[in-house]
């Protein structure tokens, strides 16, 4: 009997714990970036994390080091046709979108394998590297954003905006 008793309080707890994990949202919630520019089609897929009061820029993301440019999965950036970015050529493909951020710019690099998270990054495997300024904006960004808009892709996070000319 006293199995019995524990077995099923232990059946309930696995239940209970169950069905409240599926009522909380992800943490960083999966969203996808879509616009044209110059008549080609852009896609962005990425996680988007939130502030929830951290200092982002130098602390949560490093100075200096690879950014998989999102959260959970890498960040991806999609091109139908061959694009100027920052004036260099991004030929039409799928790429892994990867930032190095510093205090006062910021390395957006294309990767030829999208599926290689910033934990494996290999600059061999680079498509384009391009250095941008990232522009402060009065109002906080609480959750990671991307835009396409007709004549940039700007990634917004916390107070920073990281924007990339495209032709």
């Amino acid at each position: 009997m006293k199995v019995f008793k524990k077995l099923s309080l232990a059946l309930i707890a696995i239940v209970t714990m169950s069905a409240h994990a599926q009522d909380k949202k992800p943490l960083s919630p999966a969203a996808t970036a879509t616009g044209k520019i110059n008549g080609a089609n852009i896609t962005i897929n990425y996680s988007s994390p939130s502030v929830k009061g951290r200092t982002i820029w130098g602390e949560l993301v490093p100075y200096g080091k690879v950014w998989r440019a999102g959260a959970n999965a890498p960040t991806t950036f999609e091109t139908d046709k061959k694009i100027m970015v920052e004036g260099k050529e991004l030929p039409a493909g799928k790429y892994a979108f990867y930032v190095i951020p510093e205090k006062d710019n910021a390395t957006v690099i294309f990767g030829k394998d999208p599926a290689i998270g910033a934990n494996k990054y290999d600059m061999a495997n680079d498509q384009l590297r391009v250095t941008v300024k990232p522009k402060k904006s009065k109002t906080i960004a609480e959750s990671l954003v991307y835009a396409v808009n007709k004549d940039n892709v700007t990634l917004s996070w916390e107070y920073w905006e990281i924007p990339l000319k495209i032709k």
